[in-house]
């Protein structure tokens, strides 16, 4: 099939800076799914018929945004662009209506402060609820350093390559790309033993079609963490990041993340530890809004480290 090229606008909702949204995708320098050059956001889409990799510019200011589109792969026609704008959507929270969440924070000087020096951030979602679920599960107990560094290697060994040499991307691999692998190959990755038997027998259900990820899109928030939880090796935290960063549930504050506990802490000025319960008594003063304070405490430790201007 012949390798071609696509190019659209999308007009997202205002205010909207791509940098900000597309580091709250990335969250590490060294991301190789989700790229950004300072000027262009890149990564493959999971399209039906196959990966694409998809490049997008920000044309336009905050307050009148622009986004050109330039998508790359085999097939590419006027299916493949309206399949790319529904993903894009979802990844980029390019239709999010943040102005209640302004309107709340304008009432609390601290927060109002955090989220002007932000404006612009839509709340991103991994590009399938699978996607954000082995983010997940990688991640567990480790360095998001570290966690990241394994999705790499995940992705370049069994994600689908778009284009040749230096110009080559890789895909998320999904479901059937990691179902039919022996555990033990991941575990070769760096992956531990638990977390490769997990990714593999997750794949291998919705392969099966033993579990439905995507039916959770319009479950209760109760069905959704218990089905999650009773997943093989998948506890509270991760199940709580796929509702966030998989599902879009922007009310919810992954109460167990060590190193959202501690920006929470700092960003409050807060004495003593935080449990689960206190970070929930905490962050109900935001209710529904847990999530993108989340997303803004992130993006303000990036900026404190000098990775997002």
């Amino acid at each position: 099939m012949t390798v071609g090229e696509r190019q659209f606008l999308i007009k997202p909702g205002a205010p909207f800076r791509l940098d900000l949204t597309a580091w709250a995708l990335r969250r590490r320098p060294h991301n190789e799914v989700d790229r950004w050059d300072g000027h262009t956001y890149q990564r493959v889409l999971p399209l039906p018929d196959g990966g694409v990799a998809v490049a997008v510019t920000q044309v336009g200011s905050p307050e009148a945004p622009r986004l050109q589109v330039r998508l790359r792969g085999e097939g590419i026609d006027h299916g493949a662009e309206v399949q790319a704008r529904q993903i894009l959507k979802r990844l980029l929270g390019l239709e999010a209506d943040l102005s209640g969440f302004a309107a709340m924070a304008s009432s609390e000087p601290a927060l109002a402060g955090l989220v002007a020096q932000m404006r612009g951030l839509k709340p991103p979602r991994f590009a399938t609820v699978f996607e954000g679920l082995v983010n997940g599960i990688a991640c567990q107990q480790l360095s998001l350093d570290v966690g990241v560094h394994l999705l790499n290697r995940l992705s370049a060994a069994h994600g689908r390559p778009v284009g040749t040499g230096r110009d080559a991307i890789h895909s998320f691999p999904g479901p059937a790309a990691l179902a039919t692998l022996d555990p033990a190959e991941l575990k070769h990755l760096g992956f531990s033993m638990a977390k490769a038997r997990t990714i593999v027998t997750c794949a291998t259900e919705i392969v099966d079609g033993d579990l439905d990820l995507q039916r959770l899109e319009g479950a209760e928030d109760r069905e959704v963490l218990e089905r999650l939880m009773s997943l093989r090796g998948v506890g509270r935290w991760t199940a709580q990041y796929v509702m966030l960063r998989g599902l879009g549930r922007l009310h919810v504050f992954p109460g167990d993340d060590v190193g959202a506990r501690n920006k929470l802490k700092a960003f409050l000025g807060l004495q003593g530890e935080l449990d689960y319960e206190r970070v929930e008594r905490v962050v109900s003063r935001w209710t529904p809004y847990g999530g993108l304070v989340y997303f803004h405490l992130l993006l303000d430790s990036l900026t404190r480290a000098d990775l997002v201007a």
